[in-house]
């Protein structure tokens, strides 16, 4: 049985949400959590994010290349975007997520992820000046808590071309 409520709360419930939105305090990003490294990605820049299904090995790839997943009838590359790190393979249970990202740029790609850590906003995070070497990050973020975060840039990402080469040499 669904919970009732007063016409002036939802009315209160309302007004708040949709001052939050003239506001802008919306929650844009995307956080997750790869291996040991905290991550952000542009929500625009997101398909879904959902348990991994089963997997299908694909033979003569590289290691990171986790294989193929069926979702919903399309078929997925996915990546274990930790082990593509060198940080410890991911096991695609438990918190484990498959993020799909790519869609909007023609790519069916997945990236097998160790947890999803929620919505955040711009404001939670203070850039940091120092430049990453990885050309698909394209800022390093300080929380208030001092850990560092890296937004991911998609379309840098995917056109990388040792992320496009996963066959095993």
């Amino acid at each position: 049985m669904s919970k009732r409520i007063s016409l002036r709360e939802f009315q209160a419930n309302l007004a708040h949400r949709l001052a939050e939105a003239r506001t802008g305090e919306r929650r844009g990003l995307l956080g997750f959590q790869a291996g040991d490294m905290n991550w952000l990605i542009d929500l625009a820049e997101t398909g879904e994010i959902l348990p991994p299904p089963p997997l299908s090995p694909v033979p003569l790839t590289k290691p990171w290349y986790a294989g193929l997943a069926n979702v919903r009838g399309t078929l997925y590359g996915v990546v274990d975007f930790a082990l593509f790190h060198q940080n410890p393979p991911t096991v695609a249970a438990g918190a484990a997520r498959l993020l799909l990202v790519g869609a909007r740029h023609g790519v069916n790609c997945a990236l097998l992820v160790t947890r999803s850590t929620g919505l955040r906003s711009q404001e939670d995070f203070e850039a940091e000046a120092a430049h990453d070497p990885h050309p698909w990050v394209s800022r390093r973020l300080r929380d208030t808590q001092g850990r560092l975060w890296l937004q991911l840039d998609v379309p840098r990402l995917l056109a990388y071309p040792e992320f496009l080469d996963a066959g095993a040499a």
